[in-house]
């Protein structure tokens, strides 16, 4: 039995204002439920799920958003809507000679526009990589958590993407930063076949710890890296 990725969960202090700027960025409808706000994607784009939480950010998110552009005025037009929408630019020691732009979101949330001709997200569409610092242990554990393949292992650098192809999520390998708090942004799963304590096992088996079971019986574990996450109940 395999997993699937349904959402990157994101805390946010304002989760429907968060979720409409980047509806805005995506393209995408806004879909309010009990647990917060879902951009919801399809077999080949992250749904992104946005829940209300007083938690405070303490230095770089431990992953990031790639969005891909199709020429460089289609990069400046992109850039140009999340400042409208409430980005702002921000400096995390990028040189001026490489070709993307780093924003962040309206609740600080570092986020790239990649430069046109990136040949590493060709085809993988707009939301074209969730980037992550993680160990090349961590990848090749993600790998097997949600049944993905490998489509990139080199230098300690390793990414993962659907079978149905789209948006890639990769881990960037040493030096990995120290994890000061808990994590804003995280992954929710849900067992392909409904049985989650057969789910956690599995993931249990393949490295995960064991954290949590939340009120609404989402069971919170932690991947080789320490990085939190859910598998959601029946």
């Amino acid at each position: 039995m395999f997993s699937r990725l349904l959402t990157v969960t994101i805390d946010a202090h304002d989760a429907t204002r968060l979720a409409r700027f980047w509806a805005g960025m995506l393209g995408r409808e806004v879909v309010e439920d009990a647990d917060g706000a879902l951009l919801p994607g399809d077999d080949t784009q992250l749904s992104l799920r946005f829940v209300p939480s007083r938690t405070e950010k303490v230095g770089l998110n431990r992953m990031h958003l790639h969005l891909t552009s199709a020429s460089r005025a289609d990069q400046e037009r992109m850039v140009a809507t999340a400042l409208g929408l409430g980005a702002g630019h921000l400096d995390v020691g990028q040189r001026p000679e490489e070709g993307h732009i780093v924003l962040a979101d309206p609740e600080g949330n570092e986020f790239c526009v990649i430069e046109p001709g990136n040949a590493f997200l060709a085809g993988c569409g707009l939301l074209g990589e969730l980037a992550c610092d993680g160990t090349r242990e961590v990848g090749h554990f993600w790998s097997e958590a949600l049944g993905w393949p490998l489509v990139w292992d080199q230098d300690q650098e390793t990414a993962v993407q659907s079978p149905h192809g789209g948006t890639k999520v990769a881990w960037g390998g040493p030096p990995v930063a120290p994890k000061e708090a808990w994590n804003r942004q995280r992954f929710e799963l849900a067992p392909v076949e409904g049985d989650q304590q057969a789910e956690v096992d599995r993931l249990v088996s393949l490295g995960a710890t064991r954290l949590e079971v939340g009120a609404d019986g989402a069971v919170m574990l932690a991947d080789p890296d320490g990085n939190e996450f859910c598998v959601k109940g029946n």
